[in-house]
């Protein structure tokens, strides 16, 4: 039995990654933080695309509730491991740096980075046993070109992008690739208050993207065909920016 585990997979691009990975033949693991609903929605719909799967709650900046609930599962599944990460959590908080509040600094970054670190280092050491892990990180445009009112998204993605390079390095010989999706703008709750006709002026293809799209992307990337990808950063943003 093959497991996948996707970070904010309740809604949006994750939920899409939850559904896709499910059609790969995956058991995925739906993480979420809050809004249950919106994950047990995300279940069914992994069950509808003909693989079982389940919710496992925590908030990924917080390192001992990540390392308390891997565990748990761990326990319930002694003779498998978790192949597939993704590492989809992410927030956004908006402002100018001048008058950007502390917590919104480090909310969206430890959601990012911190998130990164707490799952991934948790859920590596059976990948490189196995000699087998694919992890896949969401990154951003806003992480590669930077965005007005954005430090704190652009330093997390771009933190995430360089983490992406560093960690493929270690892990290669280990038969474990690590790899970056660079999404621009895509239909999600995350970008519903932009203003989306103002944008699409500015995107080549002249729309946002959609989950499915970036999804399919994150399925290539975790699969055994994308074995001798790693350490690269795939942007799917319209021709936004190359």
């Amino acid at each position: 039995m093959k497991h996948a585990l996707v970070t904010g997979g309740s809604r949006g691009i994750g939920r899409a990654v939850c559904i896709k990975l499910a059609r790969m033949g995956y058991q995925v693991i739906i993480n979420y933080v809050s809004r249950p609903e919106e994950a047990q929605k995300t279940l069914e719909l992994v069950r509808e695309a003909g693989q079982d799967g389940e919710l496992l709650p925590f908030d990924v900046s917080r390192h001992e509730e990540v390392c308390a609930a891997i565990d748990e599962w761990e326990s319930r599944h002694p003779d498998e491991y978790i192949e597939v990460l993704v590492n989809n959590a992410g927030i956004r908080s908006d402002s100018v740096l001048a008058f950007m509040p502390d917590k919104d600094w480090h909310r969206v970054v430890d959601t990012t980075l911190a998130g990164f670190y707490n799952v991934t280092q948790t859920l590596l050491p059976p990948m490189l046993t196995h000699k087998y892990g694919r992890i896949v990180n969401m990154a951003s445009v806003s992480g590669l070109k930077g965005q007005p009112g954005q430090t704190n998204y652009s330093a997390a993605k771009g933190g995430l992008i360089a983490t992406t390079k560093a960690l493929a390095l270690e892990v290669a010989r280990k038969q474990v690739t690590v790899n970056a999706v660079a999404p621009g703008f895509i239909e999600t709750d995350m970008t519903a208050d932009l203003d989306g006709t103002a944008l699409k002026n500015i995107i080549p293809l002249q729309r946002f993207g959609r989950p499915e799209e970036v999804a399919e992307l994150v399925g290539f990337l975790a699969s055994p065909q994308a074995g001798y990808i790693t350490g690269e950063v795939v942007s799917i943003n319209g021709g936004l920016h190359t």
